[in-house]
């Protein structure tokens, strides 16, 4: 209760002085056992460690007497950028960026501040600087590592969606062409007359 990121099974181990099985034996027993309970809290395993977790049942009442109802949330621009880091990591700020379609330096800057993401090194050809998500970020999001996020291919429109899409755009933008060149030729057949 008193750690600042989830404890690992060896650390643990190391202060108790007792096998590494048994460490993580005793904290999965109480994990099952305090779920079983329905205590208010839970002892969860994230990030690589384990770390005591307020009950979502509970998330209302904690939120009302820690946070007195106020919470830094994240912007829109900030949960894009954090997800293409997420999924795309390591990665540059421009990268990022061509993803979004708007710059994100500022994005960038709140989310390295906030713990969530940060620097790991240098693209060897370019020089940029590369991002990936930190130990915070899966702590935050409840997860043991980057292989539990969710899949993106149920989020993704289909391919058949976006030729058709696609295909409407340019008969479309043909129309439009057209259009524009009956427009200039009765035009040019009226400045003649």
């Amino acid at each position: 209760m008193v750690v600042d990121e989830p404890a690992t099974e060896s650390h643990l181990a190391a202060v108790l002085e007792r096998p590494r099985a048994e460490v993580g034996a005793v904290l999965h027993g109480l994990a099952a056992e305090y779920t079983a309970q329905g205590r208010g809290f839970d002892l969860r395993l994230v990030a690589g460690g384990w770390r005591f977790y307020t009950r979502a049942e509970c998330a209302e009442a904690v939120d009302r007497f820690v946070l007195d109802g106020q919470q830094a949330r994240l912007t829109q621009a900030a949960l894009e950028t954090l997800a293409v880091v997420a999924y795309r990591q390591p990665v540059s700020r421009s990268r990022v960026s061509a993803v979004r379609g708007v710059n994100c330096d500022g994005v960038m800057r709140t989310l390295v501040q906030r713990g969530l993401v940060e620097e790991t090194g240098s693209e060897p050809e370019t020089g940029a600087i590369l991002y990936r998500t930190t130990n915070y970020f899966l702590e935050r999001m409840g997860l043991r590592g980057l292989e539990e996020l969710p899949e993106l291919a149920p989020f993704l429109p289909e391919v058949d969606d976006v030729e058709a899409e696609s295909l409407e755009g340019t008969v479309i933008a043909e129309a439009v062409s057209a259009a524009r060149a009956a427009d200039d030729g009765d035009e040019a057949g009226r400045e003649v007359r």
